[in-house]
């Protein structure tokens, strides 16, 4: 099964140049914790960085550095892992645990955003296979039990 099939595909963004509260206040609006930095590149826009509401408290907040001084470029982190969308999820899992991270965005052939794929969203994808593997088992035994009782 490939990454897209999981993925979430409504991604919040946000350019470099914007500041760090103007993240704090989307990340608010949107109900995140992660914001996915982004450049044009034609017509479709493509990941340049990642943002996280840990990066505003622990990089910006506990330093007690004015938020109003930074822009989301000076917080990101830069380069993050990629995947495609349609590589395995597996792949997906052995990248981001390689890279320490929780959360990869997928972009198409071109390296175009198309969504973001996070650990919860495998958890959820196996959370609902195991559901269907013990209805599975359940039915199986109904079956069994009313053709020999």
């Amino acid at each position: 099964m490939t990454v897209s099939v999981i993925c979430n595909h409504n991604v919040a963004t946000i350019p470099a140049s914007d500041g760090v509260t103007d993240a704090a206040v989307r990340m608010r609006e949107e109900h995140v914790g992660t914001l996915l930095v982004v450049e044009r590149s034609g017509s479709a826009h493509v990941p340049v960085g990642i943002v996280t509401d840990r990066d505003i408290v622990v990089g910006v907040v506990a330093k007690r550095v004015a938020a109003d001084s930074l822009t989301v470029g000076d917080i990101m982190t830069r380069n993050p892992l990629t995947v495609r969308e349609d590589d395995a999820i597996a792949f997906a899992l052995r990248e981001m645990r390689r890279r320490g991270v929780r959360r990869a965005p997928v972009v198409g052939k071109r390296g175009e955003l198309v969504g973001i794929v996070s650990l919860d969203d495998v958890i959820q994808h196996l959370a609902m296979q195991l559901g269907r593997l013990a209805d599975a088992i359940r039915i199986e035994q109904d079956t069994e039990a009313r053709i020999k009782p």
